[in-house]
């Protein structure tokens, strides 16, 4: 393997990139490219593992796009992660004067002190139906980066 004038992208490296994840329709997810870079480190899990190896080998300078298959980028969907919460379960978890609407992002503490989110479905007077798969599984997904740097 030649060496490259620049460095490449490698496991635990520091990155600073410009980069754009968009769904399947076209809507933009994030963009940094109208702002400041990101800096970032591969394996902390700012990135899906997906995304981070599509930047394995990127040299310095690269731009590139990358297209990502339904599921491949934040996994296929779960029809076991959609769920229905009892409303006494939700208040016990909600600050008091919380009103939830269907398409509300729902925080809930789960056990050990960690956080976790669900979309809300449907809202009744008993349960409410959660999705708590991440809102791009099972979609396809555009990356498009630019590596700015990398330490």
């Amino acid at each position: 393997m030649l060496n490259s004038p620049h460095p490449v992208v490698a496991e635990g490296a520091f990155l600073t990139l410009h980069y754009r994840l968009s769904a399947d329709d076209g809507r933009d997810i994030v963009s940094t490219f109208a702002e400041n870079p990101a800096t970032l480190q591969l394996g902390a899990g700012q990135l899906s593992p997906a995304l981070e190896a599509k930047l394995l080998g990127l040299p310095e300078g690269a731009q590139r796009v990358f297209e990502l298959a339904p599921g491949e980028a934040f996994g296929p969907r779960n029809a076991d992660l959609v769920q229905r919460v009892s409303m006494a379960t939700l208040r016990q978890h909600s600050s008091e004067d919380a009103n939830y609407a269907v398409g509300d992002l729902v925080d809930f503490s789960a056990p050990g002190g960690g956080r976790f989110a669900g979309m809300l479905l449907e809202l009744g007077e008993d349960d409410a139906l959660f999705d708590f798969n991440h809102p791009l599984a099972g979609r396809s997904v555009k990356f498009e980066v630019n590596i700015i740097g990398i330490l």
